[in-house]
């Protein structure tokens, strides 16, 4: 389990000692449980081949996180079809970072 700091101790203790209360009201209960039914339904499965070096990476998030790493690759998969995982640009270029290293080059002579 990843380290908590004071302030989230404080609030664990708080909730397991009961002294916290939902504000939500029914209705909006209501429309996160439906939500997170609909989102939880994995009904179809797919096979994709990854670099051994993409899936190691992925497979250290993933344990960081507490996940595991199928979890990691369709959650960020979910939040990419959705809109909420958006490619980072770069300021001073515009452009998207290159993941590609950069070849060196040597000069003969």
């Amino acid at each position: 389990m990843p380290k908590i700091d004071a302030y989230e101790q404080e609030v664990l203790g708080a909730f397991e000692k009961g002294k916290l209360k939902s504000v939500a009201t029914k209705a909006e209960l209501a429309k996160l449980k439906a939500a997170a039914r609909a989102t939880a339904i994995k009904d179809r499965r797919v096979n994709i081949r990854l670099s051994s070096g993409d899936l190691s990476d992925i497979q250290v998030k993933a344990l960081k996180e507490g996940i595991p790493y199928q979890t990691l690759i369709a959650s960020v998969l979910h939040k990419y079809v959705t809109g909420r995982l958006a490619e980072r640009i770069e300021p001073d270029t515009g452009q998207a970072p290159s993941r590609i290293p950069k070849r060196r080059t040597t000069s003969a002579g």
